[in-house]
């Protein structure tokens, strides 16, 4: 049995990972970005041992979320399922747009705060068609585009997963690509299955299979796919870890620092 923490699991592919974990008889904390979003997810997921809040677009928020899962914890994985697709350009109180306080900077926060030995970062497809430029995370300079914005969101956490698995060998970090699938950011026409969408992340979180056993990988359905080569390029994950630590204020560990919580053999 595992202990999983799933961000953004008061529906979609989250809530679906989470329901999963729980049939397979492992622990689960869910989260949702509002206390009303979180007894949601309660509600969902009977089973659940617990329900958390936090509003990941904001980084005193989203410190004071891993305050709460270092408290519940500990835990052997953690899926960042929680994400923003296309949005109105919104600079958050923090000095940066919202997708990318989401999306990428919400989830370095956690992994620098919440230890685990198993990290599963929920990436898009659309990933390659992202570009990691760092120097403008307000989308000041340039024009506002809100797929572009996602790509390159997703693009970076997909280099956030490649980043901490070189960095931390003795954890298993890796992304996936869930598919188009038929949740309210997907759409009801999405073609992908939703329960091959979210099998992949249950698989890397608490699998003992071989496949599952490995890190700094991208995954599609159960399969090791290629990634944006930039994901893998040492100078963009390690500018990456800098931003990202300046813009949070939480410096990226140099050393895993969750011996105490539960490994996942």
């Amino acid at each position: 049995m595992a202990r999983v923490f799933v961000t953004g699991s008061a529906d979609g592919l989250g809530r679906l990972a989470a329901r999963r974990l729980v049939e397979a008889g492992h622990e689960v904390v869910l989260h949702g970005r509002s206390e009303a979003r979180a007894r949601e997810a309660r509600r969902a997921v009977p089973g659940a041992q617990a329900a958390l809040a936090g509003d990941l677009s904001s980084l005193a928020e989203t410190r004071a979320l891993a305050d709460q899962a270092r408290a519940a914890g500990p835990f052997d994985a953690v899926i960042h399922n929680a994400g923003l697709y296309l949005q109105p350009r919104r600079e958050t109180a923090d000095g940066v747009e919202q997708v990318f306080a989401v999306n990428v900077l919400a989830p370095y926060v956690l992994t620098a705060l919440v230890p685990a030995r198993r990290l599963v970062y929920v990436s898009s497809g659309m990933h390659r068609g992202g570009a990691p430029d760092l120097g403008d995370l307000a989308w000041r300079r340039r024009r506002w585009s809100a797929s572009q914005a996602y790509s390159d969101s997703k693009l970076l956490l997909v280099t956030l997963a490649f980043a901490v698995a070189r960095r931390w060998p003795g954890v298993r970090s890796n992304a996936i690509d869930p598919g188009w699938v038929p949740t309210k950011m997907g759409g009801p026409g999405a073609p992908d299955d939703l329960e091959e969408g979210a099998r992949t992340q249950v698989w890397l979180a608490v699998s003992d299979d071989a496949g599952a056993r490995v890190s700094g990988r991208y995954f599609f359905h159960l399969r090791q796919r290629a990634a944006h080569r930039a994901a893998s390029d040492e100078a963009v994950q390690e500018e990456l870890l800098r931003v990202c630590a300046e813009r949070s204020g939480v410096p990226f560990p140099g050393e895993f620092a969750g011996d105490s919580a539960g490994a996942v053999p």
